[in-house]
């Protein structure tokens, strides 16, 4: 019987964001979260160099891999690989609604066909001891979202899954983008909340539209676990809090200062290594939300940190930069023309 705790709180898989340096950054906030992958074909699992495109570092853990596809012997293949590797669950993407994947014929399209998804999930169970999961949408298109769901739900749960993870929303493959897709389609948390209670053995774990942890535990009353990706991707913040609010467990660290100076052996390591800086520090943008100097932090890093040989001396000149400002405020005498510079700066258009 799988452990419903594990899944109590989640960072949701996002394509370019997700990466081994995210969720090692990520693994520094909290201790708890279950941290997931990006999405990746079996044939990168396959055929890729696999250190390179799916290598993870065990101090990630607990980390899931998301497969994309709809083969179910090459999803066989794939998930032996990642369990053999040591991710600790495989997760099959049916929620995804780019181009790329309809393209495919996977992701958010196996909406329509339960029984395709079914065999996927009955093939990679057959594979790997570790637990295969679903993620989807509440249905595409035209389709009844009632129907489409429980229609995925039962074929998949029959199968053998071993959790749901339901973005409450559906996906319009005709006339939305991704992005669109991400917040234009209504959200269904109620319809989410049913399928818990229609099975209340299998873990269900919502996403979709949560913004923080006061949302989060409103959720946790009726399902087993929350999912948050852009909301946790764009303040890291709110996963240094995870631990004590949702587990009862106390905070890994401090603050953004501690978190960093915690990375730093990390990002040192990786740059003899020939990781470029702004491989890493991209996913700290985030930091220092409302504090004094986070604008300039972000602007430091998005071009001294991007530049050909970038090293650990631009990663600690912007954190001095914060500090720096954080000093000057705190001694500056209050007046109704000083104001900290924690203006947040605009979502960048990739956001996931």
């Amino acid at each position: 019987m799988i452990d419903r705790s594990t899944f109590r709180f989640c960072v949701a898989p996002m394509m370019d964001w997700t990466d081994r340096h995210c969720r090692t950054f990520h693994r520094i906030l909290t201790r708890r979260a279950r941290l997931y992958t990006e999405m990746f074909t079996p044939g990168a699992v396959i055929h890729g160099e696999r250190e390179r495109v799916i290598g993870f570092g065990q101090h990630e853990q607990p980390v899931a891999m998301q497969l994309g596809g709809s083969d179910p012997a090459k999803l066989a293949e794939a998930a032996k690989i990642c369990a053999e590797l040591g991710y600790i669950e495989i997760n099959l993407n049916c929620g995804c609604p780019s181009d790329r994947v309809q393209g495919g014929n996977f992701g958010a399209c196996l909406m329509r066909v339960p029984n395709l998804v079914a065999e996927c999930v009955q093939a990679m169970k057959q594979a790997v001891t570790i637990p295969v999961t679903v993620k989807c949408r509440i249905g595409v298109d035209e389709q009844d979202p009632e129907q489409a769901l429980f229609a995925l739900a039962n074929a998949v749960v029959a199968a053998g899954a071993d959790a749901l993870l339901v973005h409450a929303r559906s996906a319009w493959l005709e006339g939305l983008s991704p992005k669109e897709n991400r917040d234009v389609p209504p959200l269904n948390y109620g319809l989410v909340y049913q399928l818990k209670r229609a099975m209340p053995q299998v873990p269900v774990v919502i996403n979709g539209g949560i913004l923080d942890l006061a949302q989060s535990r409103v959720h946790l009353e009726h399902v087993d676990g929350v999912m948050l990706g852009r909301a946790a991707y764009q303040n890291p913040e709110l996963l240094r809090l995870v631990d004590a609010e949702l587990f009862n467990q106390p905070a890994p660290i401090e603050d953004s200062f501690e978190a960093l100076a915690a990375f730093r052996p990390y990002v040192a390591a990786q740059l003899e290594r020939g990781v470029r800086l702004h491989s890493m520090t991209k996913h700290l943008l985030g930091l220092f939300p409302g504090q004094p100097g986070a604008r300039r932090f972000r602007r430091y890093l998005s071009t001294e940190g991007v530049r050909t040989g970038a090293s650990l001396t631009e990663y600690d000149t912007a954190i001095a930069i914060v500090r720096e400002e954080q000093v000057r405020i705190a001694q500056t005498p209050r007046t109704l023309d000083t104001a900290p510079d924690a203006t947040p700066d605009a979502t960048p258009d990739s956001a996931p």
